[in-house]
């Protein structure tokens, strides 16, 4: 190839790769304006609402001014607190189970399978599982039936997290704790669990990110509650459902709360990925 065509091939990649580098550019930037246009909306709208009463206080009535979402509070943080509680434990031993134990299994197999469905499984969906098998059975809503839905959403997202973790483990780390004599399931939770613990909390964190702001399941399972409940056996408010409700109302306070708490649920879920994708980051570089 003479000179100059080599240079000619040069100039069309380098004009390519620049071509490539712009429109990489502009889409990023164009993702991140829409971001902060988001946020900053939310930072406006939400902080006009946002006072103590609006923490403290219930949904007001139709009508009636004042009134906050102490009741939607108090109901998302015991509906994610306990479903954390579920999928937590049930996810991390799935994880184990694939990562140590699955390595050449059908069932294994067939458990990666419906766990990646269940990740990209439509909420709505699951919302309606939980309540033809059990809001329908039971003749009511509850906490228990939300708290359910959100946890079939949560656990494959930590079963993911675990298996993909625990993978990274080296094979060496494990012959040598083989190589002492340690059985199986002492190297699966005192060595390759310890060595990617932080990973772990992190794929948790960000179970409990992606179920804090689920609206369809609860809306077919807690529905809501315009008082403060702490019977999980009842109808109980959630802030997703709350704003969903609120936004759509024609009173003015009520549209000023759906927005704040929109801004509460929105930063919660920042500050969570935020926490995830940083602290327990640099643990586990190190």
């Amino acid at each position: 190839m003479t000179p100059t065509a080599v240079n000619s091939v040069y100039k069309s990649r380098l004009r390519q790769h620049k071509i490539g580098i712009f429109l990489s550019t502009a889409a990023m930037a164009l993702g991140i304006f829409f971001l902060m246009w988001i946020l900053f909306t939310l930072v406006i709208k939400g902080f006009g609402s946002l006072s103590w009463s609006a923490l403290v206080e219930a949904t007001p009535a139709p009508g009636e001014e004042g009134g906050g979402l102490a009741n939607a509070l108090v109901g998302s943080l015991m509906m994610v607190g306990f479903a954390t509680l579920i999928s937590t434990p049930i996810g991390i031993l799935a994880g184990i189970y694939l990562a140590e134990y699955g390595e050449k299994n059908w069932f294994s197999d067939l458990t990666r399978f419906v766990t990646d469905i269940m990740l990209s499984a439509p909420s709505v969906v699951i919302g309606l599982f939980v309540y033809a098998i059990y809001v329908a059975h039971i003749k009511h809503f509850s906490g228990w039936a939300g708290t359910f839905a959100i946890s079939l959403i949560a656990i494959p997202v930590v079963v993911r997290t675990t298996d993909n973790m625990l993978a990274l483990v080296p094979t060496s780390l494990r012959e040598a704790a083989f190589a002492l004599g340690a059985p199986r399931w002492k190297v699966a939770l005192f060595i390759r669990v310890k060595a990617v613990k932080a990973g772990i909390l992190t794929g948790v964190l960000l179970a409990v990110a992606r179920i804090s702001g689920e609206t369809a399941p609860l809306l077919f399972t807690a529905l809501n509650n315009q008082f403060i409940n702490t019977d999980m056996n009842k109808p109980m408010a959630n802030l997703p459902v709350v704003i969903y409700q609120f936004a759509m109302s024609p009173y003015d306070n009520w549209r000023g709360l759906a927005w704040t708490g929109a801004l509460l649920v929105t930063f919660s879920v920042l500050a969570l990925n935020i926490l995830s994708r940083t602290v327990f980051a640099q643990k586990i570089n190190k």
